[in-house]
């Protein structure tokens, strides 16, 4: 049995793992009990698919930097209430690699008198640190987010932490004046190609700083290997990829489909699209920088099919007008990748009135030692007669 996370000293601060005080089984139960209540009223809800290992799990972390009284620079993780920073250098969810890049850092910043940010002096350039890594390819990227584009110290920084960890191939410097861990739009390389790359279900990825990632790549696997299972692809199909992102759900049905559209309203993420189908040699895919509700509406009036839809919304769900254009569309089949069950019942709900019925629900642990659970939902169309 796996036991509590009771290690965690600022648990109760922080508040991002609110299920610390429960064994990794029981946080399970908790969940497909969660759902079930939500989403069980559609259909039978399968048992959740769990992860052998639920720590260590994330492949992105994100540290704010301070000046304690003292003077020394210390990091810390946002508080989810509140927004002030519990002060720590290592959150037991993150890759164990990327919090020691961390304190090496904070260790260079003390000796080398890099001063953090102050939102009330004004003084200090840097804000924060992200470290995104691939499991897969072993390729790690280190971001310093900074108020402005001046980083004391960048070249004698950048090389001796380069050189302390080697497989660190780039280096990036983002300006964002957002006190938050927001990046910004202005960015410059340091060190390698301002990239580094990931596989996920035998698809490679090129992860840049701002791009959009699923944390929990084990998971995500499963996740994905869920919803293109729940299309039933044959090689004929043509496939919606709403709410794309970089392209990972369409690139990696593209080999059982017969064609992919992928609509993304974010001009980078489609960027990031083209280049990961060109890298995976995905010549069935097209990615349109478009609102996804307004493609579909324009697309049922202009006559065109699709037998699937991925839609994969952020938190808040799916949009009335994104429902409405999706039931206008009308496909045959919709896989719903859903990382809030409240606001994927509700979705269900609205299409179950449109024609809609719900055939499976496959809950997925993407987040252990949290409250968030994903949730994939198959759908088919079956009007009433």
């Amino acid at each position: 049995m796996t036991k509590k996370n009771e290690a965690c000293g600022v648990a109760k601060k922080c508040g991002a793992c609110q299920l610390t005080n429960m064994d990794y089984e029981r946080q399970l139960r908790f969940k497909q009990a969660g759902v079930v209540k939500l989403l069980g009223r559609f259909c039978r809800v399968c048992e959740i698919i769990g992860m052998e290992q639920p720590n260590c799990y994330r492949n992105k972390a994100q540290y704010a930097v301070r000046r304690a009284g003292n003077g020394r620079v210390v990091t810390g993780i946002y508080q989810s209430a509140t927004g002030s920073v519990a002060v720590t250098d290592s959150c037991f969810l993150n890759d164990e690699r990327s919090n020691e890049i961390v304190r090496f850092i904070r260790g260079l910043m003390n000796e080398l008198h890099i001063l953090p940010y102050s939102e009330k002096g004004g003084k200090g350039v840097l804000r924060h640190i992200l470290v995104r890594c691939s499991r897969s390819t072993g390729e790690y990227m280190v971001v310093f987010v900074c108020f402005d584009d001046d980083l004391k110290h960048e070249a004698e920084l950048t090389r001796r932490l380069c050189e302390r960890f080697p497989e660190i191939k780039t280096v990036v410097l983002n300006v964002s004046r957002s006190a938050k861990m927001t990046l910004g739009a202005r960015e410059r390389v340091l060190f390698g190609s301002g990239y580094i790359e990931d596989v996920l279900c035998g698809k490679r990825f090129r992860i840049s700083p701002r791009s959009f990632y699923q944390i929990n790549p084990t998971q995500t696997e499963k996740l994905y290997k869920t919803a293109i299972g729940y299309a039933g692809l044959t090689g004929r199909e043509r496939i919606l990829d709403a709410y794309c992102g970089v392209g990972t759900i369409g690139i990696c049905a593209s080999g059982a489909a017969g064609s992919v559209v992928g609509v993304e309203i974010n001009g980078e993420a489609v960027k990031d699209a083209k280049e990961n189908a060109r890298l995976n040699g995905v010549e069935n895919a097209v990615y349109i920088n478009a609102d996804a509700a307004d493609y579909m509406r324009e697309a049922a009036q202009n006559g065109e099919r699709f037998d699937v839809v991925f839609t994969d919304p952020p938190r808040a769900g799916c949009s009335r007008i994104f429902l409405s254009s999706l039931v206008q569309l009308s496909p045959k089949k919709i896989v719903y990748v859903s990382c809030d069950p409240e606001t994927l019942a509700r979705d269900l709900y609205s299409l179950t009135k449109n024609g809609y019925k719900v055939r499976r629900v496959q809950p997925v642990d993407m987040f252990p030692n949290t409250r968030h659970v994903e949730t994939v939902a198959l759908l088919s169309y079956a009007p009433k007669t």
